[in-house]
């Protein structure tokens, strides 16, 4: 018998690839988004699937919702140029839907499973960073719409896991790239692939060494579903690849030379309150997921150049 499952934002980056691979295991999944950070065209590979149904729809807004066994609440915009854009409704996804898609699983008993981020670490004084650690971040800058609404939204679901006995899951996501990744998101691999394959200035803000830990989608969504459907959870779990942190100089070197040598590397002003570092402690994932990535740094670019320069 098919299951009913839930994914906020489908038609984003992560979301999409998410509700391709529940649907591919025979799941039924009922997807929502208001597109304002998701496109159509990340879904064309389910088009036709009697197994997904789109629903459209802000999730700040009260919304009719299908019982479910299953939900995974990945709505909110993520790319720093689309929440810098609309900050208020950053926070109120974060705020109101999540508080809407909680009352939602409690009311169907369903397993809840919230997309957090490593932006609640901040500026980390700790490497790499546990799920123990609080975070260094400023809740006034620029960036706080995203980094305190999601902290928010860990609050919120932690607390109706105490109060009123919801089922749920914190996933902590590390920077994550690969296909579909939209060529305006903002974030370092996209920005440096799409102005390699038109030969433009590799464009770094800062010194340039500043690190990241990159994990490949496919890892990620693994993990997700992995998190999903482990028996017991407590708190909040790392999702990220810690092998391979890299400078973002020597993440734009590589890029040159993926797409054809053409592009310059040039350094900007530092963009604030940009963490210096970034990585992620797995060992809890590690321990009760049994989950690791798999996908080097090399082949997870590859594909994901392939991508853009077809795109």
């Amino acid at each position: 018998m098919k299951e009913t499952v839930i994914v906020s934002g489908v038609a984003g980056f992560l979301g999409s690839h998410l509700a391709e691979r529940l649907v591919a295991e025979g799941n039924r999944v009922v997807g929502i988004d208001n597109f304002s950070s998701g496109r159509r065209e990340n879904l064309e590979g389910l088009r036709g699937s009697p197994d997904l149904t789109l629903v459209r729809g802000d999730l700040a807004q009260p919304i009719s919702l299908p019982r479910a066994r299953t939900i995974y609440h990945l709505a909110s915009p993520a790319s720093p140029p689309r929440y810098l854009k609309i900050p208020v409704a950053t926070l109120e996804v974060n705020a109101f839907g999540t508080a809407q898609m909680l009352a939602h699983a409690r009311r169907c008993r369903a397993r809840f499973v919230l997309a957090s981020t490593s932006e609640v670490y901040g500026d980390p004084e700790v490497h790499p960073q546990p799920e123990t650690y609080w975070g260094h971040v400023n809740p006034i800058g620029v960036r706080s719409c995203y980094d305190e609404g999601k902290r928010f939204a860990e609050a919120l679901t932690m607390a109706w896991h105490r109060e009123r006995a919801v089922d749920a899951r914190i996933a902590r996501i590390f920077n994550t790239y690969g296909p579909r990744m939209a060529p305006d998101d903002g974030r370092v691999v996209s920005n440096f692939l799409v102005a390699g394959w038109k030969g433009e200035p590799l464009r770094i803000h800062g010194t340039g060494k500043q690190t990241r830990s990159l994990c490949y989608v496919d890892d990620l969504v693994e993990g997700l579903v992995r998190l999903a459907r482990a028996e017991t959870v407590e708190g909040p779990v790392n999702l990220g690849n810690p092998l391979e942190e890299v400078s973002v100089e020597t993440l734009a070197e590589r890029v040159v030379g993926l797409t054809g040598g053409r592009s310059t590397i040039v350094h900007d002003a530092k963009a604030e309150d940009d963490p210096e570092r970034r990585r992620p402690d797995i060992s809890k994932a590690k321990e009760l997921l049994g989950w690791t990535p798999r996908i080097r740094l090399e082949q997870g670019l590859s594909a994901t150049a392939k991508h853009f320069r077809n795109s």
